[in-house]
């Protein structure tokens, strides 16, 4: 990993390198290719070094961090930007300049860990794409929208002239390599069609998505036999298979294969078709929502672990965004909370869970996280 660092403060530049070279167990080498006080120099040996990313101080005399960074991208777009900071303030702004990470001064070690685990991490999903051009295998996508990637990694969206199409088209991949008669779809996507003109439209979908796949170029087929159709599926991948083969073959959750583990989350885009909102595939949505929960819940424990509480959180958050019904993410930061001694926190995700359930699923939290809360309650209230 080739790291440029920019700080007005030649201590601070002294301190940053030093303990850049003293992160071990990373899996990679890290070489300080420039330590600069003056930004001018900086611009100067990006051009000729490329480094995969720079520590960059915010507030300079001669220009600001965040100006620092337009310009650093725009002779190496593909680099990687960390601001380093005393004022939290500039967080947000931070990530509004498309930076990877921030850090606060004084850097501690262990927050610099959790940054080059991130760079790192990106640096394996920039693999991986590279990889899938390599093949020259297109990708079918489901997670969040239906779509595609080319051969070059690219995302594609169809274009389609009816809304029937793209949920039939949907539906057959699927039930993909299986007949459906045309009675099934006729009866799920024109229910209230008589038949002759059911059939029309029927024909009229399977017409627009033949067409789709030719312009495309994947290599798809629809077959009709026996007054059924069947999608004939050949080197196309499928994006739910890809991230449901990683996940049977990842390792255990450990602080080393951490790094693992959140590159596979990173492949998660989104709920099965979420955005198509299609009823007949919300059980394999839910179907692959709770693999993602199980797998998202080791994963925020081992961060909890390493001190690593905004990832925690964040983790936490998004559990209690896909799966507002289930207890998983509201009990995991509550207990994180109150680890940290932030009762002000857990007494807001108590009354959130419980309104949540109350008012939205007419029932109330389970016995054992309602025991877990007054427990926590009393032993607050004891000082303990």
């Amino acid at each position: 990993m080739k790291v440029l660092i920019v700080d007005d403060e030649n201590l601070a530049l002294l301190k940053l390198e030093k303990l850049l070279h003293s992160q071990g167990g990373l899996g990679f080498p890290i070489q300080v290719i420039g330590a600069y006080q003056n930004p001018y120099a900086a611009l100067e040996a990006v051009g000729q070094e490329a480094p995969d990313v720079a520590f960059l101080d915010i507030e300079m005399p001669e220009f600001s961090g965040f100006e620092l960074a337009e310009q650093l991208l725009e002779i190496h777009p593909q680099m990687h930007v960390v601001f380093v900071t005393a004022y939290q303030d500039f967080a947000v702004k931070a990530f509004e300049v498309n930076a990877l990470d921030y850090l606060l001064k004084p850097v501690h070690p262990s927050r610099l860990a959790v940054t080059l685990d991130r760079i790192g991490r990106f640096s394996l999903l920039d693999s991986a794409n590279a990889a899938e051009e390599q093949t020259g295998e297109a990708i079918l996508c489901c997670l969040q929208s239906l779509h595609y990637r080319d051969r070059e990694g690219r995302p594609q969206f169809f274009r389609w002239k009816t809304l029937k199409a793209p949920e039939l088209f949907a539906y057959l991949i699927y039930n993909r390599d299986k007949m459906v008669s045309k009675q099934t779809l006729i009866d799920l996507l024109w229910p209230e069609q008589d038949m002759k003109k059911a059939t029309t439209q029927l024909h009229t979908a399977i017409y627009q998505i033949r067409q789709m796949i030719k312009a495309s170029g994947l290599q798809l087929q629809i077959k009709y036999h026996d007054e059924g159709y069947r999608l004939v599926w050949g080197q196309v991948a499928l994006d739910v298979d890809i991230w449901e083969n990683s996940l049977r073959a990842a390792p255990p959750v450990t602080p080393e294969t951490l790094p693992r583990h959140l590159l596979t989350l990173d492949m998660y885009a989104g709920d099965y078709l979420e955005e198509h909102r299609y009823i007949w595939a919300a059980p394999e949505q839910e179907r692959i929502r709770l693999l993602w929960l199980k797998y998202a819940k080791p994963v925020a424990e081992c961060h909890v672990r390493l001190g690593q509480h905004a990832e925690a959180a964040k983790l936490y958050q998004q559990m209690i965004g896909r799966l507002p019904y289930l207890e998983d993410g509201y009990l995991g930061l509550m207990k994180m909370y109150a680890e940290l001694h932030n009762s002000t926190e857990v007494r807001r995700l108590y009354q959130q869970l419980t309104d949540v359930f109350e008012g939205e699923y007419d029932m109330t939290p389970s016995e054992e996280t309602t025991a877990w809360y007054q427990e926590w309650e009393q032993a607050v209230a004891s000082g303990a």
